[in-house]
């Protein structure tokens, strides 16, 4: 298996950089091939704009989509863009280590997103017209690919609970997991999640790397989360899910066929 490693963390001595060195150790032991792309040491652009694109006019207004769509066909974005969309495609697995600030990712991995997300690669694929809406939720340039969220949080897990005060972790993650990843055809396994990561002694970290490393040998059997496709005919032509299909749920949960249970330490 061919996997892509994301680390977005500034300082080397930290958990997610540790995590990240479990990653390559244990998946390059396995067999796999493993690259890596460090956000923080290559200096990565977070900004989304005009530079991204060589032969842009900075005289004319910047519509970032158009230019990301125009670049992208004509071989004219930047090269650091071209060679993170490289990796991706190279990968069969993505693997995204990153603290949990603000209750997403990072600002680097963020723009990491904007950027290699270009349009015609990571959205604007497909038809849209009549009752399609393009190839997205489950199709896309990316579908067949796999990706895993390894994150780490300061507070408590009983923060992260269905009734805890910052709201369940599934659901805080859900923009990552449905809106990034499966939007362009991705599967998202489960997340790996560390709580209470600024305090974490060295005993519980040997349990954290036990963890770790049981999950990763299992990476290949993991069953990714049930997201419905957009396409698949759970959704009528307006993208509204079909009523049949709501039952009990609501909020976030009606978007997968089943509960995510996600595992965490």
């Amino acid at each position: 298996m061919k996997v892509f490693v994301v680390l977005a963390h500034p300082e080397p001595a930290s958990l997610n950089n540790s995590l990240k060195d479990i990653t390559v150790d244990a998946l390059q032991k396995a067999g796999h091939e493993v690259i890596v792309s460090d956000l923080y040491r290559m200096n990565w652009k977070t900004l989304a704009d005009a530079d991204d694109f060589l032969d842009h006019d900075k005289k004319e207004r910047l519509f970032y989509a158009n230019a990301s769509k125009k670049a992208y066909k004509e071989g004219t974005q930047t090269p650091d863009i071209e060679a993170e969309q490289k990796k991706l495609l190279w990968a069969d697995m993505v693997i995204f280590h990153f603290p949990m600030w603000w209750f997403t990712m990072p600002a680097i991995l963020k723009g990491w997103v904007e950027r290699v997300f270009a349009y015609g690669f990571g959205y604007g694929v497909g038809k849209h017209e009549g009752k399609y809406w393009g190839l997205r939720y489950g199709e896309g340039t990316l579908v067949g690919k796999k990706a895993m969220l390894v994150v780490t949080a300061g507070g408590r897990e009983p923060h992260y609970k269905e009734t805890g005060i910052n709201g369940p972790i599934d659901d805080i993650l859900f923009p990552i997991n449905h809106g990034i990843l499966w939007y362009p055809g991705i599967s998202a396994l489960p997340p790996f999640v560390v709580y209470q990561a600024d305090s974490l002694s060295a005993e519980r970290f040997e349990q954290v790397e036990r963890d770790y490393r049981q999950r990763l040998e299992n990476l290949t059997t993991i069953e990714p989360i049930p997201y419905r496709k957009q396409n698949g005919g759970d959704y009528d032509d307006q993208q509204l899910l079909k009523a049949h299909l709501v039952k009990d749920k609501t909020g976030f949960a009606l978007h997968n066929t089943e509960q995510t249970i996600s595992e965490t330490v």
